[in-house]
């Protein structure tokens, strides 16, 4: 076996350090390691965390609903703090119990976007009484921007983890495959979504692969090469990570113009993407040495 491969047969309970966000490495992922150890002492499921987790979401909604009170912005920020260290303990509990699965893969997406979907909704409605329907149609179109850049932010996490380390649980599915039952035809899509919105990655991970089937000997050598060219290039793409969602929010709404979030949300977090992506296909290019990806 491979240096790269027995390092993919066991993954980290905490997520790669080297890609993390310092917002995750230094003060989310901490306190989630604190509860994990509780966690699987009690036998608390990954899954059961993760519904912990939206719960926290679900309440920030509504203490965001009203925003003008300061104590209310003030709750919905750690409502939703709480929801980051849960977000983190379930992917590492599931990574210390080898709980893998792919309803735990859909479910914490699924979570994920009922945080977003309740906060966003709580504040659309405050909002609607001063903007009319207006609100509405801003909230939405942000939400919008936010699935595709979020899905293109955790699709290159995946393909570090996936060819950096070879780590299988990182793996996308085969989408020429026919998935089986409602958890994988969920999963099956967002990764149809994920593919959609990370430009050359496909091409890049097709290329890659050929490359190890046609000498299987180097694999740890360009595994190595791969972890060396990309991790400062993935840690970039930290911007679009849910934490400066939660910061901006909560400053959008101290200042009680929740609105200049959702602009930014779709014009600025969206020019953000756009040039990480084309940057990504440099990057592409200069690791296979290719003229197009």
């Amino acid at each position: 076996m491979s240096d790269a491969a027995s390092l993919g047969a066991a993954d980290p309970v905490r997520r790669t350090y080297e890609i993390e966000d310092p917002t995750n490495l230094y003060f989310i992922h901490p306190l989630s390691a604190r509860l994990v150890p509780v966690f699987a002492k009690y036998g608390v499921t990954p899954n059961a965390v993760s519904l912990i987790g939206m719960g926290c979401g679900v309440l920030a909604g509504v203490a965001y609903h009203f925003y003008n009170a300061h104590w209310a912005a003030v709750l919905g920020f750690v409502l939703m703090l709480a929801w980051h260290v849960m977000d983190g303990a379930d992917g590492q509990l599931a990574r210390l119990t080898k709980s893998y699965s792919e309803l735990g893969k859909v479910l914490d997406g699924v979570c994920d976007y009922v945080t977003f979907t309740a906060v966003y909704v709580g504040l659309a409605m405050a909002m609607s009484r001063y903007m009319g329907g207006w609100a509405w149609a801003l909230v939405a179109c942000a939400g919008l921007a936010h699935a595709v850049q979020s899905a293109a932010y955790e699709m290159q996490r995946q393909e570090y983890n996936f060819l950096g380390w070879g780590r299988q649980s990182a793996a996308l599915p085969k989408l020429d495959s026919r998935p089986r039952g409602v958890a994988g035809r969920l999963h099956h899509l967002y990764a149809r979504v994920q593919l959609w919105a990370s430009g050359g990655a496909a091409a890049f991970q097709a290329e890659f692969a050929a490359r190890l089937a046609a000498d299987p000997r180097q694999d740890a050598t360009l595994r190595a090469a791969y972890r060396e060219a990309f991790a400062p290039v993935i840690r970039r793409w930290g911007v679009l990570c849910a934490n400066y969602r939660t910061l901006g929010l909560f400053v959008a709404a101290l200042i009680k113009l929740p609105a200049l979030y959702f602009v930014f949300e779709i014009v600025g977090f969206g020019a953000i993407l756009l040039i990480l992506l084309e940057a990504q296909k440099v990057h592409y290019r200069a690791f296979l040495g290719l003229k197009t990806i």
